[in-house]
């Protein structure tokens, strides 16, 4: 393998083959920007005239032996990653062995139990974190409706391990339709499994303001975490509980309290019709490898965040990042509904309509616990809290969805938004003095097919708000030709307080299993979500280019 970098080109020769036995694949991804300064929107100064993230990886696969590498070089990156994430390197290596059901992988690797409440370590590139575990993982599965996993190492942290600590842990899973006849004869299943995960951590000088006491930290951290799923025909009913043993931390304070997460979620499909409705109840669950150690990637576990991913522009500005400490109540429902064709709602094509609700709250302290009794609760068992009681509203989010096939070549799609952003509680707005934001968004999308190749595709989108920037206004018109080129340009206009027009043309091509984006204009300050995860993102103005390719 031999890589060349030369400006904002990248050159990866790779000889690639295949046959009965081994396949071998793998992938480039380079995103490029040439920033520039503007005042306009207080962009920030950069030494280097070039910023970018690489990636290369390639994996054999074959009957026994899979084996794979990931290159990286972060030397210069991107605008908004965390001091640490700059540097290049093998972070990723593994080799796995494969017989019968059973696979052993020394190396790095990626892991989830359950929901991941208690470990979920994954790979997001938009967000910086890759929080892989090096070390050795067994996996059975040669027992029928039996799953079993063990693992153990040390955790990523961008360009360092965590020396100081280790997580090993250990998941079963049973399929019981699988065993039981009686299950599979009313076509139902039931699934039940349980994890635990430990941390060994060494200690740490921790003094309590004030004194000169040092802190007792426990050296090991133990977690546990049990559910069940159960299906039958269009029904699934899932419950899961987690707990976490003591484990203090700058997220709590270094209190002592143990942490909990209850979780119950039910959805029902059949044909033109589906619902899904989720609660979840978490404390004092934020769990990271090194007590001390801050950063995204520095976290064993993951809590999902329970509120609908927007993927049009100004529904996004005001994104919901889980609150892992001290915790809050989630409640999440989805309905989808589709009117048939030649109805009265439903016309010539069918009418399909999306409701989603998403509401968060903290926890209700409780009055007469330490922690409200006393100003520094560091070396407490923290604050306790009623568990049905919901407290301050954290953000909510209303959305209704129409989709609309007008005739065979146009579509269009309404959406209205309401939003409700606590900055008290989420403290993510450039300024204090707002408390809170509240939104009314209107977005009309509409595609119109000249034929199987040539696609138009517009949106108008405009948010209302008397909080913080006030209004902004989007606009965007797109054109491709299937599937080699798509061009479009955007503006998205703050025309409530500051008047600035954030533009941004855009082409993309594809060929064979290649493609890249040459995209110029401005990107406003905000914030970068996933799943209730949230990367903050500065102000930019300039060229990016961004380029993939698979084999």
């Amino acid at each position: 393998m031999k890589c060349i970098l030369g400006g904002a080109l990248m050159l990866l020769p790779i000889s690639v083959f295949a046959n009965d036995d081994v396949v071998v694949h793998g992938s480039v991804q380079t995103d490029i920007l040439f920033p520039e300064e503007d005042e306009s929107i207080a962009t920030e100064s950069y030494d280097k005239k070039i910023l970018f993230n690489t990636y290369a990886e390639v994996s054999l696969l074959s009957r026994y032996v899979d084996a794979g590498l990931r290159v990286e070089f972060m030397k210069w990156p991107l605008p908004g990653y965390e001091p640490d994430f700059s540097g290049w390197g093998v972070p990723n290596i593994y080799v796995k062995g494969k017989f019968k059901g059973v696979d052993f992988t020394l190396g790095d690797f990626y892991e989830q139990f359950g929901s991941g409440f208690i470990l979920r370590t994954y790979e997001e590139r938009s967000l910086g974190i890759d929080n892989s575990i090096r070390g050795a993982r067994l996996k059975v599965n040669s027992v029928r409706g039996l799953r079993l996993t063990a693992l153990g190492g040390v955790q990523r942290r961008y360009w360092d391990w965590s020396k100081h600590s280790q997580v090993y842990g250990g998941n079963v899973e049973l399929d019981l339709q699988d065993v039981s006849s009686y299950l599979r004869d009313r076509n139902a299943a039931l699934t039940l499994g349980a994890s635990y995960v430990l941390k060994h951590e060494h200690d740490e000088l921790i003094m309590v303001p004030g004194t000169n006491y040092r802190l007792n930290l426990p050296k090991s951290v133990n977690a546990m975490d049990f559910r069940g799923n159960f299906q039958k025909g269009g029904w699934n009913l899932l419950a899961e509980f987690a707990w976490k043993g003591q484990d203090p931390s700058f997220d709590n304070n270094y209190t002592y309290g143990d942490g909990t997460a209850y979780m119950l979620s039910g959805s029902y499909s059949t044909k033109g019709f589906s619902a899904m409705l989720n609660a979840k109840r978490s404390e004092n669950m934020a769990f990271r490898s090194q007590r001390s150690m801050s950063g995204l990637s520095v976290f064993v576990n993951n809590m999902p965040s329970f509120t609908y991913q927007h993927t049009y522009a100004l529904p996004s500005i005001y994104p919901y990042a889980t609150q892992a400490a001290p915790g809050e109540w989630a409640l999440e429902g989805a309905f989808s509904y589709t009117f048939k064709r030649k109805t009265a709602l439903g016309g010539r094509y069918g009418t399909k309509i999306n409701l989603n609700l998403s509401y968060i709250s903290g926890l209700v302290r409780d009055k007469n616990s330490i922690g409200e009794k006393q100003g520094n609760i560091m070396g407490t068992d923290g604050y306790s809290t009623s568990f049905f009681k919901m407290g301050e509203c954290n953000y909510y989010d209303f959305n209704v969805q129409v989709e609309k096939r007008f005739s065979q070549p146009l579509s269009m799609q309404f959406m209205y938004v309401h939003q409700y952003y606590n900055n008290e509680v989420l403290k993510t707005l450039e300024t204090d003095n707002t408390p809170w934001v509240r939104t009314n968004i209107a977005v009309v999308e509409a595609k119109y097919k000249f034929n199987k190749k040539y696609t138009l595709r517009g949106e108008m989108q405009y948010l209302f708000s008397g909080q913080d920037q006030k209004d902004w206004a989007y606009g965007l018109v797109e054109l491709s030709w299937s599937p080699y080129l798509m061009v479009s340009a955007s503006d998205m206009w703050n025309c409530g307080d500051t008047g600035v027009h954030y533009y941004m043309f855009s082409l993309t091509g594809n060929y064979k299993s290649n493609r890249l984006t040459v995209s110029y204009g401005r990107t406003r300050k905000g914030f970068n979500c996933t799943g209730g995860v949230c990367r903050p993102v500065p102000a930019m103005h300039g060229l990016q280019l961004s380029y993939n390719y698979y084999f």
